[in-house]
């Protein structure tokens, strides 16, 4: 996986300079005053104290860097740096740097609206370059011809895609691998920029032209280290497990039992399957799982490549499976009339639906019928006249109770502070070439949440059944955030005429918070008010140490649900597995707590680069489906203020930056209320606006839009 500065940027694309002959020349004559500067103010900084940190930098230039404190130490504020004071540095880079007082005379209008009002306070200058972020980096390839003399000389350059590298890399020709005029590439820096000369670098991959959607698709598969292709000894192993025979030997055979499945229509690899009974003092939710671990064995070829994976990554046409598709399609699916082998978590649920007890079982089930979210929520509304009655009429009775117990479930997490967040996800309606021609939200019925609850109450179960026993778990945990970020949250939900409870006094209640969203949707600001809350909450992640899920109000919670698309489920069947065979004892304890450990940390790592890819995809084909539509009008709503625009995200869910130079008026950026004001003119999150749209830059997955007026 190349290494690479990966931290998303939404600010305005930058359009490339062209430069050569004599402004090639001026070009290094400007460039001699800023060196000298840099050499002037390090020779009479060398007497100061030097810090170390981590530079952020700009697409004008200039940047920030964040102080390195000690452990458990409040963070330092980020000190600014102006351009000619950068020594070299690119964004992400460990550096070394002296405080000095700022020269006001440098400002200009723009430097200090991106300061925030920094001008009063010291500023950096970079002293050296302890350690380079950046080895390879995506780029579009560029050609400049020009007359010397007689001669016309080609000049050969790259533009780095993350406007945030604000520097060109000169290559040459021997170095260009073929590449042609605006080609997306990947390219190794060989030489960094310095205030004297130019960055160089070779070109080591040509994904194709830079507006494709071919090229680009490729081009985020390969930066987030997505592998397409499984390695030949992967897929043998996979063929030669999936082919073995099943028997019930050994299992409780429940294939005589009303179970089955509801996933979405083009789901393929069904991996969590459902039963129900009403017992004498409350139910038996069954929760049935493909029993992957049954075919991937510890440190087998398929299990070192699923864990270098991590997850199955779901773009807009397409899945990039964990495990070969002998597994995740094939034997371990649990398909409709066919035996799987499974792992049951069997729940003992009261009356109010609190957790009793749990019992484990490897199983042998038959799924009753391939249910379908869309079908079985038509049944849910129309009963018995629906035209999927048919279908269903072995399950129907089944799926009475269980939509009876989902309601039950889904009062208790209600009751206990789950919090319930409003985001849009998007649809993408796409042609036969693979082309988006349409994007609507993505709704939710009935049948989606009575699965989803049934699958927390699992998780829940195995958690509790493996932390009773003292054995190793790779828990999903939630962590309290901050009081720092719920009392700035407090504020803007006050400001907003919301509840605030406690929070104010930076105490996270769930309770408190729910409050807040509960009333934040009575005013048509659910989503506006989940985005901001979910900047103020810590990340979720995987850990051996049972720290609780904050944002769902439960103890004790792992993922067990979706081991054929997730290796911490996966990880988690393997240490039942061994515990029901009665040896998770001694040395194999030992090597038990050692995996859930490194599968909590690579695991937490994969899901963010598989994140990222999934997230760049869906901007990649808005982009696309937006380039349709430049120039064209429509109402939409401010989702996010920064202090370089505004973003507005039209009723498709499709997002645009709202340039602050566009803006007519100059704009202060309130960063605690996420508003920009001028005068009496206030723009903040939420608001419903009128937009154009003036340009859809496919190779940077961006859309700028300019406002036409408040609506």
């Amino acid at each position: 996986m190349p290494k690479t500065n990966k931290k998303r940027n939404k600010q305005p694309a930058r359009r490339p300079v062209r430069r050569g002959g004599k402004q090639e020349g001026a070009r290094r004559q400007r460039n001699a005053p800023q060196a000298a500067a840099v050499e002037t103010a390090q020779a009479a900084t060398r007497a100061a104290v030097t810090l170390n940190g981590v530079f952020h930098g700009t697409s004008r230039g200039f940047g920030f860097i964040t102080p390195d404190v000690d452990e458990g130490a409040p963070a330092a504020e980020d000190v600014f740096v102006p351009a000619r004071m950068t020594g070299g540095a690119i964004d992400g880079d460990r550096v070394a740097f002296v405080m000095q007082q700022p020269d006001r005379r440098q400002f200009s209008r723009g430097d200090r609206g991106d300061r925030g009002g920094r001008e009063e306070r010291p500023e950096a200058a970079v002293t050296e370059v302890l350690e380079r972020s950046v080895t390879t980096l995506i780029g579009e390839f560029c050609v400049e011809a020009h007359i010397r003399g007689r001669r016309t000389v080609r000049r050969l350059y790259a533009l780095p895609e993350n406007k945030k590298l604000a520097f060109e890399i000169e290559i040459a020709p021997a170095d260009s691998f073929g590449a042609a005029r605006g080609d997306k590439i990947e390219l190794e820096l060989i030489e960094y920029p310095t205030a004297g000369t130019p960055a160089r670098g070779k070109v080591t991959r040509i994904f194709g032209p830079k507006d494709t959607r071919a090229a680009n698709y490729a081009a985020i598969l390969h930066e987030n280290g997505i592998p397409t292709e499984f390695p030949a000894d992967v897929l043998a192993e996979a063929d030669e497990v999936a082919a073995k025979r099943i028997t019930s030997r050994g299992r409780l055979d429940l294939r005589g039992e009303i179970i089955f499945t509801i996933d979405s229509a083009d789901a393929k690899d069904l991996d969590d399957a459902v039963s129900l009974k009403r017992t004498a003092d409350g139910w038996q939710l069954g929760v049935h799982i493909a029993d992957v671990s049954h075919y991937v064995k510890a440190g087998s070829a398929i299990d070192r490549e699923a864990m270098a994976r991590g997850t199955s990554v779901y773009f807009t046409d397409q899945v990039v499976p964990m495990l070969p598709v002998a597994l995740s399609n094939g034997c371990c699916s649990l398909n409709g009339g066919v035996s799987r082998y499974a792992m049951s978590a069997l729940l003992d649920l009261a009356p109010d639906g609190s957790l009793r007890g749990c019992e484990m079982a490897e199983s042998i089930i038959r799924s009753t019928v391939r249910g379908v979210y869309s079908e079985v929520n038509d049944i849910f509304e129309k009963g018995e006249q629906s035209e999927f009655a048919g279908k269903y009429a072995a399950v129907l009775p089944v799926l009475g109770d269980m939509r009876e117990l989902y309601e039950i479930l889904a009062a208790r997490s209600a009751k206990r502070g789950a919090l319930s967040l409003e985001t849009a996800e998007a649809k993408f309606i796409l042609d036969e070439e693979g082309e988006p021609v349409d994007i609507i939200r993505r709704e939710r019925g009935d049948a989606e949440k009575m699965i989803e609850q049934f699958m927390l109450a699992a998780n829940e179960g195995v958690a509790t059944w493996l932390n009773e026993r003292g054995l190793p778990c790779v828990y999903r945990v939630h962590e309290e955030p901050l009081e720092d970020k719920i009392r700035a949250f407090s504020e803007f939900a006050w400001n907003l005429g919301l509840p605030v409870g406690k929070l104010g006094q930076g105490k996270a209640s769930p309770a408190d918070l729910a409050a807040v969203m509960e009333r934040a949707s009575e005013k048509e600001l659910g989503e506006i008010v989940s985005f901001v809350l979910l900047r103020s909450l810590q990340k979720a992640r995987y850990a051996t140490e049972a720290l609780g899920h904050f944002g769902l109000g439960i103890k004790l919670y792992a993922h067990f649900t979706s081991p054929i698309r997730r290796y911490p489920d996966l990880s988690v069947h393997r240490i039942i597995r061994t515990a029901l065979a009665g040896k998770a004892t001694g040395k194999t304890l030992d090597k038990l707590t050692s995996f859930a450990e490194r599968s909590a940390k690579e695991s937490s790592e994969n899901e963010v680069r598989a994140l990222m890819a999934e997230r760049e995809i869906e901007d990649l084909y808005k982009t696309i489906f937006m380039s349709a539509h430049v120039g064209e009008e429509f109402d939409a709503r401010i989702s996010s203020v920064t202090g370089f625009g505004l973003f507005a995200e039209l009723d498709n869910t499709c997002e645009g930056l709202i340039p602050i130079a566009t803006l007519d008026g100059y704009f202060v950026y309130d960063e605690k209320n996420y508003r920009l004001t001028c005068g009496a003119q206030v723009y903040r999150l939420g608001d419903r606006i009128r937009v154009r749209i003036e340009e859809a830059d496919v190779s940077a997955h961006k859309v700028e839009m300019r406002l036409i007026r408040a609506l």
